[in-house]
C-alpha cells in the first residue's frame, strides 16, 4: 500500500515482502498483522525474515541487538479502508471499526513496518485464563 512504502521512506515502486497472518486463540482470531519488509533489508543476515514460516516475527525482532524501534502509531480502521478489508475478511460478524498500531523497526538501520490490527475476539477474551 502506498501509505505502508511511504513511512517506509521507499519508492512507491519498490519491491517488499509482505507477510500476514492471524494471531488465534481457541481457534478465535484476536489478531491481524501485516509486516512489511523492503527487498534492501531482506540481505545479509537479515534474509532470515523472508524464511520465518511458523515463527514468530517478534522472537527475532527482539533478540537481534541491533534492533530499534521507531515511534507507535494507533489509528481507526474502518470499512472501506483495504487494512479493514484484509483483517476482518472471514469474520462471521465484521465491526464498525478495529483498532491498530504500527511501528518501524530497524535492524542494522534497514526498515521494516509491522502492523497489529485487533480484532472483535481480543476483546472478549477472558482474562483468567
Amino acid at each position: 500500500m502506498r501509505n505502508e512504502l511511504l513511512v517506509l521512506g521507499s519508492r512507491l515502486w519498490t519491491r517488499a515482502l509482505v507477510r500476514e497472518v492471524r494471531l488465534l486463540c481457541a481457534d478465535v482470531p484476536l489478531v491481524f498483522a501485516r509486516t512489511v519488509i523492503p527487498a534492501a533489508t531482506l540481505s545479509g543476515r537479515r534474509r532470515r525474515l523472508g524464511r520465518l514460516g511458523s515463527r514468530p516475527l517478534g522472537a527475532v525482532l527482539f533478540a537481534d541487538h541491533s534492533m530499534r524501534r521507531g515511534a507507535l502509531e494507533l489509528a481507526c480502521i474502518r470499512p472501506g479502508q483495504r487494512l479493514f478489508d484484509g483483517a476482518t475478511r472471514g469474520l462471521a460478524e465484521p465491526p464498525d471499526r478495529i483498532w491498530g498500531r504500527r511501528s518501524l523497526f530497524f535492524l542494522d538501520h534497514q526498515p521494516l513496518l509491522v502492523q497489529e490490527i485487533f480484532l472483535p475476539g481480543v476483546y472478549r477474551q477472558d482474562p483468567a485464563r
